[in-house]
């Protein structure tokens, strides 16, 4: 969800308020760049560091004559300004004599030992959990938030572009970022004020919105929370600070002397404290590191100010450049609390500086703290009505009095720029097009076709697959939907169809009903836990390419009614009541049965299974981030939480004509772990037992993959119903390392590869009642000696594909065993 939506921005992807402007490139006398060098106006403490690649840009809002350049082992140098803006600068630094014969010093790297830079982060190391509001019982405080998107790098071509007919007046509006020098042109602006209330007691914190505003994207909640998450809140003290699903090891991580140079840079007073200045850079390139500088405090050791920017050479995708600025105050002589924290990402398709991109920005101020007023529990788990009018529609009095930081005349004018443009027709087809490809679905008169990404299929059973469909949506509010498709086979020359209902009856418990009826072909056992979703993923293969012949589909019609709760956020139950009529889809797949009668057989074989059933389901989803408060919300952490199922199942016989009588019960967790600089690990575990004889379209069969595409959660080299259970227990890990191996081979490290492993294990049984009833073509095996699979990938080839490598573990000598494969995957990801 999150890279679409960046992407689909990408697609549509000056005044000058300062004084002293400037821009360029920093080298030696050979003529290679320098690195993290110096860049300070003199007689200030205004300054920043030359990128990767020995390029820099600086501007203030004062007039300064002179800049200064250095870096270890050159002799500093000062120029003298002749005009308040110059771009484009060659400044040469010169070895000095000194340093003609010290390595160390000519690469840049700074000894661990003897250097006082390192002295203080220890210090800070042994004083960082004794400042913030941890340090106090309870907490309560303002917080003011403001976030941005700015279309960057405009030009003159950019802005005569045939594109912008009619819609000439928002250059205007356009400004010049004081961090990268670029012209952008803002397109969004949401302010928002909280009052946030916490105790360290009971480890809880409560976040209560007051009040909302935005202009340009006509109170869009999922993309105002899904530029939230996209900067979710950290801690620089943490060892490593995570962005964009990513992990960046912080300069105040207790490992940070093996990833980063330290330089003691200066010493002065900053706000009447006592403060030393230290430069910092990464020690190697293509990792996930930072480099600027950060003041801290000779007492206290806690940090008063710090700066950091994403290496240009890490590991992320669509990110040309990240920047983050934290203040902090001092409360009684001894404690640091957070007042201001700045985050700004510039996202473009390409890295290059002239490139087009976007700005995403966040502004977070920090005022008015209380401590150690205890509020009773209930008050942190009490639900409230998470929409509320007024909130989103207050009035220019309530942000004027609120506001911590006053906007600027440009952001003040983004409002009414933005309002007109909406008016505007050409920006309202542009604004369109970037909905579609973002969320699948194009609006039509309050209702929404789509999704578009399935409109094409294809399988065994019904050959090329055409399906249409769409839902009803007036807004993202919405208290009920309808959502129906229609498709048609070529090879079966027959029609499918789908239809389902929903309206959420309370928003504050959210107490919905739901129900619907599906007629398809189904892959039935894709999955371990079995789903009554009657609009759900449609699991039937849909690939014109696969390992073998895939003919094991089933004809399915599906009826569902039934109602979910939720009375503690993210905590769900849900109980479904389902009829449904499986037979087998192809002539070369049997889902045949013996029909019994008190457990003796008859002599009859059945084809079809007519089965009504009642699930109770309890979901726990802790961490999982949503937006929106109508009957459908937009989760905008997806794959960032972790997820608890357990399910109840009751077959019924000899009602409304089931044909037989059973109790399913199964567990699922699914869990994301981030390993610090070490990458992110998937993992998930799922347990079930069905008690009571059943047909095999009702049993538990390992879920294969006959395609050459990677899913998760499948066992790659098996065939569908390969093995087929009544009771198993299951465990996938996948480990994405984030191109921390690849980034240490000079070869390939500007590649940006990714390196992912991973392992596949199942165990399970089959009854002899259950093998006794079967009467289909498939043989009953199941995996009582664990069966196990591993594998290998490349991941991040030319940003968008990944290649496994897939290795077959045990059940070698059965006939037609796939013992080794290579699958493949596209996807988004930064």
């Amino acid at each position: 969800m999150k890279q679409f939506l960046i992407l689909g921005l990408l697609l549509l992807s000056a005044s000058v308020f300062s004084q002293t402007k400037i821009s360029g490139l920093i080298k030696d006398t050979s003529g290679e760049p320098i690195a993290f060098a110096n860049v300070i106006f003199k007689g200030s403490q205004e300054g920043t560091i030359s990128d990767e690649n020995g390029r820099f840009y600086l501007e203030s809002a004062k007039t300064f004559p002179t800049v200064v350049f250095s870096f270890i082992g050159y002799t500093t140098k000062e120029v003298e300004l002749s005009q308040r803006i110059t771009y484009k600068m060659e400044v040469v630094l010169e070895e000095a004599a000194s340093a003609l014969d010290e390595v160390v010093i000519f690469t840049g790297k700074t000894s661990k030992k003897n250097n006082p830079a390192i002295d203080i982060l220890r210090k800070i190391w042994e004083n960082r959990r004794e400042n913030g509001v941890k340090k106090f019982k309870q907490y309560q405080y303002d917080k003011y938030e403001k976030l941005e998107f700015d279309l960057n790098s405009i030009d003159s071509a950019f802005m005569q572009s045939k594109i912008f007919n009619g819609m000439e007046f928002i250059f205007d509006m356009t400004d010049t970022s004081n961090i990268t020098g670029k012209t952008y042109l803002p397109i969004f602006l949401n302010e928002a004020y909280y009052k946030v209330y916490g105790d360290n007691v009971l480890n809880t914190e409560k976040e209560d919105l007051i009040g909302n505003k935005n202009s340009g994207f006509d109170n869009n909640q999922a993309l105002i929370a899904f530029i939230k998450d996209l900067y979710s809140e950290y801690d620089v003290y943490d060892n490593y600070l995570k962005f964009f699903d990513k992990a960046f090891t912080s300069p105040l991580s207790r490992t940070g002397i093996d990833v980063y140079n330290y330089v003691l840079q200066d010493s002065a007073f900053r706000d009447n404290k006592w403060c030393y200045n230290i430069i910092y850079y990464p020690r190697r390139k293509n990792e996930l590191t930072f480099k600027g500088d950060f003041w801290v405090n000779d007492t206290t050791w806690a940090i008063k100010e710090i700066n950091l920017q994403a290496s240009k050479s890490a590991n992320l995708n669509w990110v040309r450049d990240v920047y983050i600025e934290q203040k902090f105050d001092v409360l009684n002589d001894s404690i640091f609390l957070i007042t201001r924290d700045y985050f700004m990402s510039d996202f473009s398709l390409r890295k290059k500086e002239k490139a087009k991109g976007i700005y995403g920005k966040r502004t977070t101020l920090y005022n008015n703290y209380v401590f150690d007023v205890p509020k009773d529990k209930k008050f942190y788990s009490e639900q409230v009505d998470p929409y509320q009018y007024e909130i989103y529609n207050r009035p220019d009095e309530f942000w004027d009095e609120r506001r911590l930081e006053k906007l600027s005349k440009d952001e003040k004018g983004i409002y009414k720029m933005l309002d007109t443009l909406r008016t505007v027709p050409r920006f309202n087809t542009l604004y369109n097009l970037t909905a579609t490809l973002a969320s699948g679905y194009y609006l039509i008169d309050h209702f929404d076709a789509g999704p578009i990404y399935s409109i094409f299929g294809y399988n065994e059973a019904e050959g090329v697959r055409i399906r249409l469909g769409g839902r009803t949506f007036f807004s993202q509010n919405d208290l009920w939907r309808l959502e129906g498709f229609g498709a048609y086979g070529f090879k079966d020359n027959k029609f499918k169809y789908g239809l389902s209902g929903k309206w959420l009856l309370d928003r504050r418990s959210r107490l919905t009903v739901f129900g619907g009826n599906r007629r398809d072909v189904e892959q039935t056992g894709a999955s371990l836990t079995n789903s009554n979703d009657v609009l759900g993923r449609n699991l039937a293969s849909s690939t014109l390419f696969s390992v073998g012949t895939n003919d094991r589909l089933s004809n399915i019609n599906l009826s569902t009614v039934g109602f979910d709760i939720e009375p503690w956020k993210n905590f769900v139950v849900r109980v479904t009541g389902s009829y449904r009529t499986l037979r087998s889809a192809t002539e070369t797949f049997s889902i045949d049965y013996k029909v019994m009668d008190d457990g003796v057989f008859t002599g009859e074989i059945a084809s079809e299974v007519h089965q009504p059933e009642i699930e109770v389901g309890l979901f726990y989803t802790p961490g999982k981030k949503t937006s929106g408060f109508g009957v459908e919300r937009t989760i905008i952490n997806d794959g960032s939480y972790s997820t608890f199922y357990v399910g109840y199942g009751y077959g019924m016989k000899d009602i409304l004509g089931g044909d037989f009588e059973y109790r399913r019960l199964q567990a699922y967790y699914s869990r994301p772990w981030n390993i610090g600089g070490l990458g992110r690990l998937f993992s998930t575990a799922e347990i079930g037992k069905t008690f009571d004889p059943v047909p095999l379209s009702l049993l538990s069969p390992i879920p294969g993959n006959q395609t050459y595409f990677t899913i998760y959660n499948t066992f790659t080299q098996l065939d569908y119903y390969e093995f087929v259970s009544d009771t198993y227990a299951s465990l996938y890990l996948q480990h994405d390392f984030g191109g921390r191996i690849f980034s240490r081979i000079p070869i390939i490290r500007k590649w940006n590869l990714r390196e992912i492993v991973g392992f596949r294990a199942v165990y399970g049984t089959i009854s002899q009642d259950n093998i006794y009833l079967n009467a289909s073509n498939i043989v009953y095996q199941a995996p009582e000696d664990i069966y196990w699979e591993w594998s290998v990938g490349v991941g991040n080839i030319f940003k968008v594909f990944r290649l496994d490598f897939n290795f077959r573990g045990n059940y070698l000598e059965e006939p037609e065993a796939r013992k080794f494969g290579i699958t493949g995957s596209f996807g988004f990801s930064f």
